[in-house]
């Protein structure tokens, strides 16, 4: 399936990926340097040429602030639930080494990501995204998280569950998908 050109946005950092702690559903304010990784997506956001008039974003309080930095008032965006972090059960507010001890796989394959108790697994995000994905009928800007933004464009570029499990998730750039490509702004 072809989808619109995409400005995928992950929310600036936080004061939970400061200390290593994983927050799925569960939410920390962006630190000083999340706030200006949000502004730096305002400042790229401004050099497109043709932006896209529709934005969407998670309704978790980290996006919604990105959202609110990013835009600057240009786009008001739509909030979907579909946007939002995977669940991470019972390993939210978890720390990466607490994690590692609970896993049984390669902490560096990510496949863990999908496997926390009580927490959504890859069929479950993988659905609500597609979803999302099969609904958009013109360009837009996503504001959403790490793990959300990647099965998100791993299901745009036609990735399999290992290959998206490898794509970045770096914070104050945009991820710009277009014709089943993707190119990272910086």
């Amino acid at each position: 399936m072809s989808y619109p050109e995409l400005y995928v946005l992950r929310h600036g950092e936080t004061e939970w990926n400061v200390t290593g702690k994983f927050q799925g559903r569960q939410d920390s304010p962006l630190t000083a340097q999340g706030r200006q990784h949000a502004q730096r997506q305002r400042e790229l956001l401004q050099t497109l040429t043709t932006p896209p008039l529709t934005a969407f974003c998670s309704p978790q309080g980290r996006a919604r602030h990105t959202a609110q930095l990013a835009l600057g008032g240009t786009l008001k965006p739509v909030f979907d639930d579909r946007l939002q972090e995977i669940d991470f059960g019972v390993w939210e507010g978890k720390t990466r080494l607490e994690i590692k001890t609970l896993i049984d796989c390669p902490f560096e394959s990510h496949q863990w990501y999908f496997q926390s108790p009580k927490g959504e697994s890859y069929a479950d995000i993988s659905k609500r995204v597609k979803a999302f994905l099969n609904d958009l009928v013109q360009p837009a800007v996503i504001v959403t998280h790490g793990v959300t933004s990647i099965v998100l464009r791993g299901l745009y570029l036609g990735l399999s569950k290992g290959a998206l499990l490898q794509l970045p998730k770096e914070q104050g750039c945009i991820y710009h998908l277009s014709d089943g490509q993707e190119r990272v702004l910086r």
